[in-house]
């Protein structure tokens, strides 16, 4: 189906809601290093409930070992700097989404490495900064999935 990168993700309950959105979802969720957790952490284990189980959770030392290890899908990086919106492209199967740090997002030698039509922003008004991390992971998905008929 999908797949979820968090790049260095920080916070533990963020981290178990999108695992628990993966599992729904059948989306593959690969954390690249280094967390700001242990995967044993008790609020990520209570945010992901049970779902731990029915997930595909891989980890890279790398962004780049983690997109070798896709063997070249399609990435959409998620930004406020975006100038494209989350349902401005048709998704395909074995799409990826790349999402940041909770506190930092994507560093801009990253994004710049992106085409702009790949960086997709979520609306939100204008005096608002950033959305939760799993709130946009759960947008961006939903938006793909739906566009595949839910299948």
């Amino acid at each position: 189906m999908f797949n979820m990168i968090l790049f260095r993700p920080e916070i533990p309950p963020n981290t178990g809601n999108i695992i628990r959105l993966c599992a729904n979802t059948g989306t593959a969720l690969h954390l690249v290093k280094p967390l700001g957790f242990s995967l044993e952490d008790a609020r990520l284990r209570r945010a992901g409930l049970d779902y731990h189980e029915w997930a595909t959770v891989r980890q890279h030392d790398s962004l780049a070992d983690c997109l070798a290890s896709l063997a070249g899908p399609r990435v959409f990086a998620l930004s406020t700097r975006g100038s494209r919106t989350h349902s401005d492209p048709v998704f395909a199967q074995g799409d990826t989404f790349l999402l940041g740090s909770e506190t930092g997002g994507l560093p801009a030698e990253l994004l710049a490495s992106f085409p702009a039509d790949r960086i997709l922003r979520i609306p939100m008004r204008t005096t608002a900064r950033s959305l939760n991390l799993s709130n946009a992971a759960a947008i961006v998905l939903y938006e793909a999935w739906r566009q595949q008929g839910f299948t």
